[in-house]
């Protein structure tokens, strides 16, 4: 999963490096309310995608029914042998089955690009994400960007 990881985010302007297998165990392994993250492998045991979230609930206020909402955020996602729309609507429904309330995706990376449909349309919006109503900005201290980045260049999901 380390040179799946590697070579994927490796695309982007600005990622994470991740250098050895035990920083891909803190970061990705499963953890129970924490981290979820699933593997397909090719007949030769070789991880060849990966799809991951994490959780982060929200309490709900002056509800009579609702305490609390389960939300979860897309991590890493690295898809080689399915179409990318494929493996995330897999994320979906992995995450509808370990009773999530929501699903929410950056447009980062390769989620703001074009999807599968013969239109053309972003990979979001195919899978009928709902765009927010915000921008993320990054300020990473100590750094000089020679030009500001497109979402598309980001390989960087902060949590």
């Amino acid at each position: 999963m380390l040179e799946l990881l590697q070579g994927y985010l490796g695309k982007f302007q600005i990622h994470l490096c991740f250098e050895t297998v035990e920083e891909v165990r803190h970061w990705l392994l499963p953890r129970p309310g924490v981290v979820f993250a699933y593997v397909a492998t090719d007949r030769d045991g070789r991880v060849t995608d990966l799809c991951s979230f994490y959780s982060l609930p929200s309490s709900v206020l002056n509800h009579q029914v609702y305490n609390d909402l389960q939300a979860a955020y897309s991590f890493y996602t690295v898809a080689t042998s399915v179409p990318l729309a494929t493996l995330m609507n897999d994320a979906l429904i992995l995450a509808r089955d370990n009773r999530f309330d929501v699903f929410n995706a950056l447009d980062l990376m390769e989620y703001g690009q074009a999807g599968t449909g013969a239109d053309g349309t972003p990979l979001l919006k195919e899978l009928k994400f709902g765009i927010g109503d915000g921008k993320l900005h990054y300020y990473l201290y100590n750094w000089r960007m020679a030009k500001k980045l497109e979402p598309e260049e980001v390989g960087l999901v902060m949590l």
